[in-house]
């Protein structure tokens, strides 16, 4: 079965999930593309055949040849996306993040509960890493005991000159955020950020940070966000249990020694790193949205994600703990692939 697919944002990330589609992903059709650009969209649509340009992505959505939207735009306009996919009945795969305020994801939580079934993916890719997914099932076999801290550390070469101080909690210090729900099955009541001296590279942006977030259990997330590192992109994560670690490995396929020291190869961007985790992301989605609903990230997650990274903006602007507030879950959410175990009241 081949599922029709409109991609509205065609920015770097839109064209790369276009690619993915058409190229690695069975029973996938990219039949539509929406984009503010309709000059970018005309553009992207000009390596496809078939391809039907909409100026707007509400359009796309509502057409009839178009059976799944991938949302890939500019944050802020997620959330009207998004809803609108709901509206219509069909499956969204949306990219972090779900929204850009609070209420905007209680208002998808709310709109996927009152339609009776899911039909929200959000793109937290790692959750499809292989490595990722073997650090989960070591956690859950209990070989290192009760999950104590998740140290994570995302580093990046360089960011784009419109990167922003916020978009290190809100664009990049997220992924390790809902990873860190997902390893230790938890939800984050609370956190800290903090700005040590700033990376020369940095210019304006706050660069490094360094967050803690308490979680429900009594376990500890830390993650050190450097996004200007220079060297390559760096993904490390590590989780210390009551009896033993577990960590992910270094990803290079060899290591060369020569001329009195020893190397490896470090990725230089997320499209390498996580090849993999957005291949299974995509099969996921597609295999769903042929049977009318989704898997993986849900809808709950994104908002847990977007509360908790606002959450971390106050922290670094006060320089406080901040506490996390979450809302009541709807019950949609409570068993769905993806969610946290733990009950949220």
């Amino acid at each position: 079965m081949t599922v029709n697919v409109g991609v509205i944002g065609v920015g770097m990330i839109g064209q790369e999930h276009i690619r993915r589609l058409m190229t690695t992903v069975p029973g996938a059709k990219v039949v539509a593309v929406s984009d503010v650009d309709e000059a970018r969209a005309r553009e992207a649509a000009s390596f496809l055949s078939g391809i039907q340009v909409y100026a707007l992505g509400e359009d796309l959505i509502l057409a009839r040849e178009v059976e799944a939207v991938i949302v890939a735009s500019w944050g802020p306009t997620h959330a009207a996306f998004v809803l609108a996919a709901i509206k219509a009945g069909k499956p969204v795969f949306c990219e972090k993040p779900l929204a850009t305020t609070e209420a905007d994801c209680s208002a998808i939580l709310d709109a996927e509960a009152a339609f009776g079934r899911r039909l929200v993916q959000v793109g937290f890719m790692r959750r499809f890493d292989p490595q990722y997914l073997a650090m989960k099932e070591t956690i859950r076999s209990g070989a290192i005991g009760a999950p104590l801290i998740f140290q994570s550390g995302h580093r990046n070469a360089s960011v784009p000159a419109h990167y922003t101080g916020d978009m290190a909690l809100t664009d990049t210090a997220v992924h390790d955020i809902d990873i860190g729900r997902f390893l230790l099955d938890d939800e984050p009541v609370a956190i800290t950020v903090r700005a040590p001296r700033r990376n020369s590279r940095a210019g304006d942006v706050a660069d490094p940070l360094m967050t803690l977030i308490d979680m429900r259990s009594g376990a500890l997330v830390s993650i050190e966000t450097s996004v200007h590192i220079a060297y390559g992109y760096d993904i490390r994560g590590e989780v210390i249990g009551e009896s033993g670690t577990v960590s992910l490995a270094d990803r290079s396929e060899v290591v060369v020694r020569t001329n009195g020291a020893f190397m490896g190869r470090v990725p230089p961007d997320w499209r390498e790193r996580f090849a993999p985790a957005f291949d299974g992301e995509f099969r996921a989605f597609i295999a769903a949205a042929g049977e009318g609903r989704v898997a993986g990230p849900s809808a709950w997650d994104g908002y847990v994600a977007t509360v908790t990274t606002l959450a971390g903006v106050k922290a670094l602007k006060t320089g406080k703990r901040e506490t996390i507030k979450l809302r009541h879950r709807p019950a949609l959410y409570v068993s769905s692939p993806g969610a946290s175990a733990r009950g949220v009241d």
